[in-house]
């Protein structure tokens, strides 16, 4: 069983060290090389933190805009891609994605009602899904929604391309530690 993400920043963060701790190999994968032709990989689970299409925060948008294709032969062949909230307003902050994703971002603390027949439920174990922190929601989307609010407001969603998946949240936590070591662990690492 191999058990390894890619983790796309410009500098390593606490989440490397988490992933680490949770029993996750972690590599850095700066947009400068992720953008490069070259670049290539062999991971379970690409990561893309909170903040990736805040200018503010992050100068990763570009480089996954200029890696959409190989994205998608990624997850076509089998690669997994967990993506957190994109922090802006712009609407077109997942257009890297070879589906259609809605993102509106907003912050609020909600109670959070998960589909329990998804392996993604897990993604929460670790807190108390009465008062999650979100940083924003997603209406319109393809995908799956996985995780709602009480209000209705979709947080995380799924999507199968290929033999990959992709899973976005807009939970503004960490994720469970048994969800990250189940979730970028697989039979083979598959190349970025």
């Amino acid at each position: 069983m191999k058990c390894k993400a890619g983790l796309s920043w410009e500098s390593e963060l606490p989440f490397n060290r988490y992933l680490e701790d949770c029993g996750v190999t972690c590599e850095l994968i700066t947009p400068q090389i992720l953008a490069a032709p070259f670049y290539r990989a062999n991971i379970v689970t690409m990561i893309v933190p909170t903040g990736f299409g805040n200018r503010m925060y992050s100068g990763l948008l570009p480089a996954l805009r200029a890696s959409s294709g190989r994205i998608r032969r990624y997850l076509e062949e089998g690669g997994r891609i967990l993506v957190f909230g994109a922090m802006t307003t712009a609407e077109d902050c997942y257009d890297w994605l070879p589906f259609e994703v809605n993102y509106v971002h907003e912050y609020f603390s909600a109670s959070v009602k998960l589909d329990p027949e998804s392996p993604y439920s897990s993604i929460m174990d670790d807190y108390d899904t009465t008062a999650i922190e979100c940083d924003g929601y997603f209406r319109d989307s393809e995908g799956e929604s996985l995780a709602v609010t009480e209000d209705g407001r979709t947080i995380m969603i799924g999507q199968e391309i290929g033999k990959g998946q992709v899973i976005i949240t807009s939970m503004h936590e960490y994720p469970s530690r048994g969800f990250l070591k189940t979730f970028c662990s697989g039979e083979m690492e598959t190349l970025f």
